[in-house]
C-alpha cells in the first residue's frame, strides 16, 4: 500500500470463506449430464469438490473417503461411479485394489495433471471433455473436408 494503488480495494463481504466446486456451464447444459441420475450427479459433486489447483488425477470417490462425507451405500456408490465413467465426466487414473488401495481419478472437463502414480496407459487414454459427444462429433465434422474437396487452393 505504499503506492495508494490497493487502498481502494474492498474484501469480498458476499461470499464465505473457504473453497468453491467451479463446474462449467457446459458440464451443466450438456445432454449426457441431463441425463444422469442424482446419485451421479451428487457423486460428481463429491469429486469435484476435492479438486484444487494441481490434482486433477487424484481425485478419490472410494467408500472410506466417502463415508465420511455423508455415503452409506457401497452399491449406490458403484452405480454412480460406473455412470459417470461411462459417460466420460470422469477417468480413472490408477486402479484400486484390495486391501487398502483406492482408485484416482481425473474430471474431464480439466486437462489432467501430469502426477506421479498413474497406471500405464491412464495418461494416453485421458480425453478432456468427452462427456459432451454431441459437441465432439460437431468438431470432428468441422475438421473433416467435405467429400470431393481437395486441400489447399
Amino acid at each position: 500500500m505504499a503506492n495508494g494503488r490497493n487502498a481502494d480495494k474492498r474484501i469480498d463481504s458476499g461470499r464465505m470463506p473457504g473453497g468453491f466446486v467451479a463446474l462449467p456451464w457446459c458440464v451443466l447444459d450438456c445432454s449426457a449430464y441431463k441425463k444422469l441420475s442424482h446419485p451421479a450427479r451428487s457423486l460428481l459433486m463429491e469429486i469435484a469438490r476435492q479438486f484444487v489447483r494441481d490434482n486433477n488425477g487424484r481425485l478419490l470417490a472410494s467408500s472410506a473417503y466417502l463415508k465420511k462425507r455423508g455415503w452409506n451405500s457401497t452399491d449406490v456408490i458403484t452405480r454412480a461411479k460406473r455412470e459417470l465413467l461411462d459417460a466420460g465426466f470422469i477417468h480413472e487414473t490408477v486402479k484400486g485394489h484390495r486391501p487398502n488401495k483406492a482408485s484416482w481419478y481425473a474430471v474431464t472437463w480439466r486437462t489432467l495433471d501430469r502426477l506421479p502414480g498413474y497406471d500405464f496407459g491412464a495418461v494416453e487414454s485421458f480425453a478432456r471433455g468427452v462427456y459432451d459427444k454431441e459437441k465432439s462429433a460437431q468438431v470432428i465434422a468441422k475438421v473433416r473436408p467435405l467429400c470431393g474437396q481437395a486441400r489447399g487452393g
